[in-house]
């Protein structure tokens, strides 16, 4: 059976959907936008085209991201966008898919059957769930079958997964719903604040690529942007500076090194020492704002790296646990976090 049906990962981000077909590697990566007709409900376009479109639509077309947080806010959308997602990548229909997706690992149980069942509905013969950071470490090339302690920071768009990984399975892990999205609110409301501009989500993300850092550079960077003046309602120009960024990123960057400092906290010491040695691995898009990793050093003491090509880590990993599929349960994650559920 396997032979007619490829194996397909999907790491199901709120800002990106990445998707990894077995034996080819990661195929398609995409924001996860999508955008339709109000008055009829026809899917116009998914992804790249419609992140074009945010914030620019008529009356008539919504551009929409269905999932935020991490997690599925409307149902709908997201079956549909991934039933699009995975006609892209499937030539041969005959057989149906098994699908492996990453969730966040604090979803709740409600939140995990809609993933399962959009996958279903989207087309997969049998959906399988890993967890985010353990995806992470598995892409970041760490070998997470030892005993020994590793610590994961992936900071995606919707959700930051803090975790230490041991043995196959999360020891102990904390998710907070601050990551990209609240970094690109964080330099709106700061710009609002502080220059009396409104800038759109796009330019706001724009500004974080190219000039966003949370400890103080070599060298101060700047760059010119244009918003709509509060006073007088008209565009404006003016310039933004990368010390600007690190004021803005104040507080979000703050709450996710106390989220790392709790999990630390709750980590038995062996495992501490073994993180101690082994160094914190940081993955996901919202890891590559410069100057995170130094930031995360300065304040734990503890050696801190970006794992390569840290925006596919999670897609990568999820397509190496593709190969023991076999093994994994149908739509359940590890098990040590079932224990601790019902526990």
């Amino acid at each position: 059976m396997s032979m007619f049906s490829k194996d397909i990962g999907i790491d199901l981000g709120t800002a990106s959907i990445l998707v990894y077909v077995k034996g080819k590697g990661v195929v398609l990566r995409e924001p996860s936008v999508v955008a339709i007709d109000k008055n009829t409900g026809k899917l116009l376009k998914v992804g790249t085209d419609a992140q074009q479109m945010l914030g620019r639509t008529p009356g008539n077309i919504v551009a929409i991201r269905p999932l935020r947080e991490g997690v599925i806010s409307d149902y709908d959308m997201t079956e549909r966008m991934l039933k699009e997602f995975i006609r892209k990548v499937t030539t041969f229909r005959l057989f149906k898919p098994r699908i492996i997706i990453c969730v966040p690992s604090g979803i709740t149980e409600v939140e995990e059957r809609a993933v399962i069942d959009a996958g279903i509905q989207a087309g997969a013969r049998r959906v399988y769930l890993i967890e985010e950071p353990v995806a992470a470490a598995i892409g970041a090339g760490i070998d997470i079958s030892k005993p020994d302690g590793h610590m994961v920071v992936d900071i995606g768009g919707g959700t930051s997964d803090i975790a230490v990984i041991s043995l196959s399975g999360i020891v102990e892990s904390t998710s907070i719903k601050i990551a990209g999205d609240q970094f690109d609110e964080a330099v709106i409301k700061y710009i609002r604040r502080k220059h009396n501009v409104l800038v759109g989500e796009r330019t706001a993300e724009e500004l974080k690529m190219q000039i966003g850092c949370v400890f103080p550079p070599e060298e101060e960077k700047s760059v010119e942007i244009k918003g709509r003046s509060l006073m007088t309602g008209l565009p404006q120009v003016f310039t933004v500076t990368s010390s600007e960024m690190i004021e803005a990123f104040e507080e979000p960057s703050t709450r996710i090194l106390e989220a790392i400092h709790s999990v630390l906290e709750r980590t038995p010491p062996e495992l501490v020492a073994d993180i101690s040695n082994n160094g914190i691995v940081m993955t996901g898009g919202g890891s590559l704002v410069q100057g995170f990793d130094k930031l995360i050093e300065s304040h734990t003491g503890i050696e801190t790296h970006v794992a390569d090509d840290a925006i596919s880590c999670v897609a990568y990993g999820t397509g190496k646990s593709l190969e023991s599929l076999d093994g994994m349960q149908d739509g359940t994650i590890n098990l040590s976090r079932r224990k601790q559920l019902n526990g």
